[in-house]
This record gives structure tokens, sequence and C-alpha cells, in this order.
């Protein structure tokens, strides 16, 4: 079937550059997956986890949006940040989901609402990447 070069950065690392044999993203609209020898592809991603396999073997990265772009059997995903399941800090993204439900528990700035609910969800995901919900 063959491979994808696989590209996942983010302003300050490369955190995946890998040949993969599939990756599936956490696309706005829902997940979408890419094989190789895909179509050219612009997607923008949300909060979530990005799954892709390397010689047979799967793994998940956490992604807080982005974009991803395929492009000759290149496919590069652009985010703010991306962690690999294995170097994700369960204690600080636990405290991260403590303090999120608590500044949407008092809901006094109407303004924080969404900041607090997008930290939630990112703190979420980190934990479930991680196996640690």
């Amino acid at each position: 079937m063959g491979t994808l070069q696989l590209e996942v950065v983010t302003p300050d690392k490369i955190v995946v550059s890998a040949e993969a044999e599939m990756v599936v993203c956490p696309g706005v609209a829902g997940e979408f997956g890419v094989l190789p020898q895909h179509v050219s592809l612009l997607s923008a991603l949300k909060i979530g986890g990005m799954r892709y396999r390397v010689n047979g073997k799967d793994a998940t990265i956490f992604i807080s949006g982005g974009f991803a772009d395929v492009n000759n059997n290149v496919m590069t995903v652009l985010a703010e940040s991306a962690e690999q399941a294995s170097d994700i800090d369960a204690v600080r993204a636990q405290a991260a989901r403590e303090r999120a439900e608590k500044r949407l528990a008092a809901r006094d700035e109407v303004v924080e609402a969404p900041r607090a609910e997008a930290a939630l969800q990112r703190a979420i995901m980190r934990l479930n990447i991680a196996g640690l919900r």
C-alpha cells in the first residue's frame, strides 16, 4: 500500500516526522482519514486526538486544533500545540481541568466562559489520550 510523509509541527518544534501508513485527524466537520496517494486536501482541525500508523504500530497525539494540508503524498499538520501521548503531563492536565471547571462553575466573567470551555476541552482530551481520564 505504501506510505505518506507525515509532518506535525508547532511554532516551536517538530512533533512527528515519519513515513505513515495512515492518519486519522479530528477535522472541524468530523474525523477524516488520509492514506498514501490521497488527493490534495486542506482542512481545519479541532482539539482532539490524531491517530497514525508507522510500521504497523498505532500512535496517538494530542492536537490543539490547527490545519492539515495533504499534497504530493506529504501530510503537514500545523498546530498551536501537539503532544505525544507519552509526553502529556497528566498532573498539569488535571490541574488545568480543575481550574477550568471552577471558572465555568463560577460563571462570573461571561466573556471568559468560551476560554474556560476551550481549556477544559483541551485538558480532558490530553487526559483521554494519556489514558488517564
